[in-house]
């Protein structure tokens, strides 16, 4: 089977549903599953959370670190981590998990090393949408987290599944673009129960298309995705800003900046890439 046909074999799986996650992500998918449920409350997130023993270490830990404990107070239990993250902030920490066990899964070392390049790029997009959200297109701040966190999630995907089909993702990246991104994008998106408000910002990514300044969830991911300095190893978006000109991208907010904002934000976005590196 050469790789093209294994593409579409996938992509068509993941178009029925039928996607095979690793067994050490499917308790994690189930773990994002409740958490999205409205019921969900922070006492019950912190018992599902304190059933996975490495879910429950790395929460901790995040919650003591600097981006999100800045009374400097230390915490050592689940519930008090929880209780100070909050759970939409949990389900972005579960999403990155699950984002990070479908690169942890795998044997070839070529690959590994392009699923950890991978994070990179999904961690600076994540911290940098967080924070253009915030000063910038004054969307959701959580909800550009958690689409900055899943906004490759298909592509890390495909990584998962390369070690099957070897030459998978040897090729031009157009192929991946053609081939696999949308329908596998949207399956896996799907399957996290990722709300369509989100998914219609991750798309806005294929299209490539945005405003400046930007204005949606759709503008301030593509915007923080251009400027991410660790690009996706995996293509270059149609129409995408060059690294180079990039670091040109400037304009007015206000009485200030884009450059004097991210300038000003940048122990707040080295801080957020740093906790989520803890994933």
């Amino acid at each position: 089977m050469d790789r093209f046909e294994a593409f579409n074999m996938i992509a068509a799986q993941a178009g029925r549903g039928e996607l095979a996650f690793p067994a050490s992500v499917e308790a994690s998918v189930r773990l994002q599953q409740a958490l999205v449920d409205p019921d969900c409350h922070v006492d019950l997130a912190a018992r599902l959370v304190g059933a996975d023993p490495l879910l429950a270490a790395r929460t901790v830990a995040i919650a003591n670190s600097v981006a999100f404990n800045r009374s400097g107070t230390p915490i050592s239990s689940v519930r008090g981590a929880v209780h100070r993250l909050g759970v939409r902030t949990l389900q972005s920490l579960v999403a990155a998990l699950i984002v990070r066990q479908l690169g942890g899964t795998l044997g070839d070392p070529g690959l590994r090393a392009r699923a950890a390049r991978l994070w990179e790029h999904t961690a600076h997009t994540a911290a940098l949408a967080q924070v253009i959200s915030r000063r910038v297109s004054h969307v959701d701040p959580d909800t550009a987290l958690f689409a900055g966190i899943v906004h490759e999630v298909g592509a890390f995907y495909a990584l998962s599944r390369a070690g099957e089909f070897p030459g998978l993702l040897d090729g031009e990246p157009d192929d991946w673009l053609a081939h696999g991104e949308i329908t596998l994008g949207r399956s896996v998106l799907g399957a996290l129960m990722v709300p369509g408000h989100v998914v219609r910002a991750v798309e806005a990514m294929w299209t490539g298309m945005r405003a400046l300044p930007p204005e949606t969830l759709g503008d301030t991911l593509l915007l923080a995705d251009d400027l991410a300095p660790v690009a996706s190893p995996m293509h270059a978006r149609p129409g995408a800003t060059t690294p180079q000109a990039a670091r040109t991208i400037d304009f007015a907010v206000g009485d200030g900046t884009l450059q004097a904002i991210l300038d000003e934000s940048r122990a707040e976005v080295e801080a957020l890439r740093t906790a989520l590196m803890l994933c």
